[in-house]
């Protein structure tokens, strides 16, 4: 079946507004996403006809609520093909996730001297937790570098696995270069030497097939809203063996099964890890854009994104003065440029002119501009519901930008 784009955008009810007198031209889906009708509709309904706590009550509502909630944990089991709903954990998102694991796993397993392995292309939420963990424990931060092109050197990070190496924790696709790195060989790699593995998936599930056993990674993380789901919600995987023998983070109600001054006694996976009343609308809200993304086909999404992603190159790069940071020869839909002569807020904000939404900046990942020596970069990123005739406001508004500049 044809992917009928223009049918996908009108279920974007924010794509119909005009931004500055012009249609709203949306390219800042790596930052989030927008949320289809379908979501929007749910979140309503849960406030309008369920909204009760989970987990603890008898009466009809809560009851509703935790039933449909539940069901959101097995929607996200399917989606990432996990053994068991037990390895899901709902948490805020990938930034929490990936906390959780350097606060519990790696208090646990990383000591003096011991080695953690990221990459030089990590989000900050990929970096300063690992930091925090190694100086705590005076253990020692390892980088795989990357080339010219923003893509990992797998010589360079087998030559970092060593005895010292106790975890790895890698981003799948870059939100800053749209580098899509090859993690199952990265994974496989480490497994080879017995050192678990944790992967960003913050910009990989909106726009790949995601299959967490086939990858056989130990842990892996994804925030909702990028997703075309709502904010304050994400996912923890974990391989249950591993979560059952982990720590809880943090105490409160609803991780324990009997508490007394003496002694807690914990509860059952996942709920160890959901301290507190959770994000309940988000949770089911999450359910329904995975329900859309499968109702789309995240295949038909890739093709659509990939073809997008071509298009959007060749028209950028005849742009005079333009340079693209990040050209990889696998990427998702991330197109990271610097202009000559202009830095990337005064090209944000003439875009924004124009009716077209970039990002602007580090991009939460600074080390990634130090390694290109610049300061920031202009990144239009791609989604479901972009058109190659969006992309063409883009380089018409870089027109603009050449003219006020000029």
């Amino acid at each position: 079946m044809t992917y009928d784009v223009q049918r996908v955008r009108e279920d974007f009810p924010i794509l119909r507004q005009t931004v500055h007198g012009r249609p709203l031209v949306y390219l800042d889906n790596a930052a989030t996403a927008q949320k289809p009708q379908s979501v929007i509709d749910t979140l309503v309904r849960y406030y309008t006809e369920e909204n009760a706590n989970i987990h603890r009550g008898v009466h009809l509502l809560s009851q509703r609520a935790t039933q449909e909630y539940e069901d959101a944990r097995a929607k996200v089991q399917r989606f990432l093909n996990a053994a068991s709903t037990e390895e899901i954990v709902f948490v805020r998102g990938a930034t929490e996730g990936i906390n959780l694991v350097a606060q519990t796993y790696g208090r646990r397993h990383v000591g003096p001297g011991d080695e953690v392995v990221i990459s030089a292309m990590e989000h900050h939420s990929n970096i300063v937790p690992w930091q925090m963990l190694c100086e705590e424990k005076g253990a020692r931060l390892r980088v795989v570098p990357i080339n010219d092109d923003g893509e990992i050197l797998l010589d360079e990070y087998e030559k970092l696995l060593g005895p010292k190496t106790k975890f790895v924790s890698l981003v799948h696709v870059s939100n800053a270069l749209g580098t899509i790195n090859p993690v199952g060989e990265m994974i496989e790699m480490a497994h080879r030497r017995g050192v678990p593995v944790l992967v960003d998936g913050a910009q990989s599930v909106p726009h790949l097939g995601v299959d967490v056993r086939a990858l056989d990674c130990d842990f892996f993380v994804f925030s909702g809203h990028k997703l075309y789901g709502p904010t304050g919600i994400g996912v923890l995987y974990g391989k249950r063996a591993l979560l059952k023998a982990m720590p809880p983070w943090q105490g409160g109600g609803d991780m324990i099964s009997s508490v007394t001054f003496e002694k807690t006694t914990y509860n059952t996976l996942p709920y160890k890890f959901e301290a507190g009343t959770p994000n309940i609308a988000g949770g089911i809200g999450l359910g329904a854009a995975i329900d859309y993304v499968n109702g789309l086909g995240v295949d038909a999404i890739a093709a659509h994104e990939h073809e997008l992603l071509e298009y959007g190159t060749r028209e950028l790069s005849k742009v005079p003065g333009l340079r693209l940071i990040g050209t990889a020869r696998h990427k998702a839909g991330v197109l990271s440029f610097v202009l000559e002569g202009v830095h990337p807020h005064d090209i944000g904000t003439i875009l924004d002119e124009e009716g077209v939404a970039i990002r602007t900046g580090h991009h939460c990942v600074q080390p990634v501009m130090q390694r290109f020596g610049i300061p920031a970069t202009a990144r239009a990123s791609l989604g479901c519901y972009n058109t190659r005739e969006e992309i063409d406001a883009l380089t018409r508004a870089l027109d603009r930008v050449a003219e006020v500049f000029g």
